[in-house]
């Protein structure tokens, strides 16, 4: 059997590509990690007196509201949490604390 140096060239190549093609697909990317990192409801309890009451919302609320407002959509979408977050009291808090309801 006769050695070709260009169906080794071309098969190297093959396998990098290949092994390129399957660490990128196993690899999260970046905002999908920063997605299901943000989007934790628990760390939203500051803010339960606010959207209860109606009452002015701690900074720490606002913080964490800002902090997930790409999270809004997903919970007025989820029956658990959609009651707390289309309520009036919930577009009142999330105006006082400067984040515009979402348009989902």
């Amino acid at each position: 059997m006769c050695w070709n140096p260009i169906s080794m060239k071309f098969t190297g190549v093959v396998c990098i590509a290949f092994v390129i093609v399957l660490v990128s697909a196993l690899a999260p990317t970046k905002a999908v990690l920063e997605e299901k990192a943000e989007c934790i409801p628990t760390e939203l309890l500051s803010c339960l007196p606010a959207i209860q009451t109606g009452s002015q919302p701690t900074a720490d609320c606002c913080g964490k509201l800002k902090e997930q407002e790409s999270c809004l959509c997903g919970y007025i979408r989820n029956p658990l949490f959609s009651q707390y977050v289309t309520s009036e009291n919930a577009h009142k808090t999330l105006a006082n604390c400067g984040i515009p309801y979402p348009t989902c």
